[in-house]
This record gives C-alpha cells, sequence and structure tokens, in this order.
C-alpha cells in the first residue's frame, strides 16, 4: 500500500527548509535597503572620536550602538545598513547592464549569423580569456572612481555568459512555430524577438541573472577590500571589510559584520539561483 504524503511534506518538496531560510535573508536584505534611511539610528558617516572602538552590545559594549564603533566611532550597525543599501544597488544595477548587453549581443549574433554571428564569438572569447580583475584595477586607476563609473565596470563583466545563453535559445527559438508564424505574416525582426522569442526564453534569463549577483557581489567586495571600489564618502560591505582588517585584532567586529553579510547573502542568492534553475530551466526537465 502506497502511502500518501501530508501536506507539509508536500510542502517542503515544493519550497525545501533551505531555500526558504535562504529567501527570508534575500527579503530582510531587500527590506534593509528599501527602508535603509528610516532603519539607521545615527548617520553612517557621524564621527565621535569618544565612542571609537566601542565593542558590540553582547560583547561588553553598550546598546547605544548595537555592533560597536569602529576607528573614528562610527556606528557601525548604522555603516552595514547603509552598505547593504549601496551593495545591493551596485549588485542589481550591475546585473542588469550585463543582461541587457549579453541578451542584446546574443540576439544580433542569433539574427544576423555569418560574420556578425563570427565576431560576436570572438568578443565573447576575448573577454573570456581577459582577467577582469585587472582591467578593473586599470580603469578605475585611470578614469578615477565613482558609483556610475564603478557600477558601469562591474556591469561589463559577465556578459558573455548571457550572451552565449541569448544566442543559443534565440537560434532554437527561431525554428519552431511561433517564431515562424510571426515571420510568415510580417512581422518585424524586433517584433519578432521582443514580443515573441523573449518571453519565452525570459526564465532561462532571469536564472542566469541571479547566478549572476553573487559574482558581483564578490567582485565588489573584493575591488573594495584592494581600496580601489567606491571611495569616502561612500561605503559598501566589501568597503567595511577593506578598512577594518587594520583593526582585526583590537576590533574584530568592523570587519567580521559586513564579511558575514556578504557570505550569507552570496550564498542565499547562489541557493535560489539554483532551486529556479532546477523549476524553471525546461532543459532540465
Amino acid at each position: 500500500m502506497v502511502q500518501r504524503k501530508s501536506g507539509l511534506d508536500v510542502f517542503f518538496s515544493t519550497w525545501p527548509p533551505l531555500v526558504l531560510i535562504a529567501i527570508f535573508w534575500l527579503a530582510l536584505m531587500l527590506f534593509v535597503a528599501l527602508f535603509a534611511y528610516w532603519l539607521t539610528p545615527y548617520d553612517f558617516m557621524a564621527t565621535n572620536v569618544l565612542a571609537r572602538l566601542r565593542p558590540p552590545a553582547l560583547f561588553g559594549g553598550t546598546f547605544e550602538h548595537l555592533l560597536g564603533t569602529d576607528q573614528l566611532g562610527r556606528d557601525v550597525f548604522s555603516r552595514v545598513i547603509a552598505s547593504i543599501r549601496i551593495s545591493i544597488i551596485i549588485a542589481v544595477a550591475a546585473t542588469i547592464i550585463t543582461t541587457i548587453i549579453g541578451v542584446t549581443l546574443g540576439f544580433l549574433a542569433a539574427y544576423f549569423r555569418g560574420w556578425v554571428d563570427q565576431v560576436i564569438l570572438m568578443l565573447v572569447d576575448a573577454q573570456l580569456a581577459m582577467p577582469f580583475m585587472i582591467i578593473a584595477i586599470a580603469v578605475l586607476a585611470f578614469f578615477g572612481n565613482s558609483l556610475v563609473i564603478f557600477v558601469l565596470l562591474l556591469g561589463l563583466n559577465g556578459w558573455e555568459v548571457n550572451t552565449r545563453i541569448a544566442r543559443s535559445l534565440a537560434i532554437s527559438a527561431n525554428a519552431r512555430g511561433y517564431a515562424v508564424a510571426a515571420r510568415d505574416i510580417g512581422a518585424s525582426p524586433a517584433r519578432i524577438y521582443l514580443r515573441h522569442i523573449l518571453p519565452n526564453i525570459a526564465t532561462t534569463i532571469i536564472v542566469a541573472m541571479t547566478l549572476n549577483i553573487p559574482g558581483v557581489i564578490l567582485l565588489e567586495s573584493s575591488l573594495s577590500f584592494l581600496g580601489i571600489g567606491l571611495q569616502p564618502p561612500q561605503t559598501s560591505l566589501g568597503n567595511m571589510v577593506g578598512y577594518g582588517r587594520d583593526y582585526i585584532q583590537s576590533a574584530p567586529w568592523i570587519m567580521l559584520t559586513p564579511a558575514v553579510i556578504i557570505v550569507l547573502t552570496t550564498l542565499s542568492v547562489s541557493i535560489v539561483g539554483d532551486w529556479l534553475r532546477d523549476r524553471l530551466d525546461p532543459t532540465l526537465g
């Protein structure tokens, strides 16, 4: 006799506990990013040298500064909230730019084929062969740094993956009935690709976007850790880890708090991205 699954078993088979925890953490990060202005108890740039390097509340400090203070007496809790907001803005904006570039080039390669396709594939191979970290260091050193330049630079990382995905999916979709029918009734190439092909491959593109976000967060953190990311008065999680490393022995909370958030956020995005890929990618069905 086959035993029927309970409603709870069915729910957790669809929504694994690890995925639910990851979704909760990402929702919390999004909430913090959206309402950062109202959640910060202090101005994240306000200094108070009389209160410098105070420990967190549960480690000998007071609840006046929940996560302690840094070397300039700035409230770490306020800076973490502001940093989450900036890091998420950078990650999402850069991923959108990456996706737009990748999908556009992929569609152009699929439509024109021939020498256009070969040139785009050559650009993809060139991008894969170049160490992006070295390129980023050179660009930031030459052009200086600002939030806009930083986002645009990170948006140029990873587009080659989206280009390959969009190209292969568009070539496959071109041979299907709905694309052929739209072409036979005289629809323009732009309408075919934007109104018919793009919606049908959107789920795979969205999954690719979720898998790209952790890489952007880690790249931003790495550049900020090296001191060539966002510059004061701007702050980010990687920026906090960067200047906190000098106080790892005397005030480890400055570095550890944003480092833990980076790890949990990238891990959560990866878990949700893998789960979405398993559920939405038709090639895995």
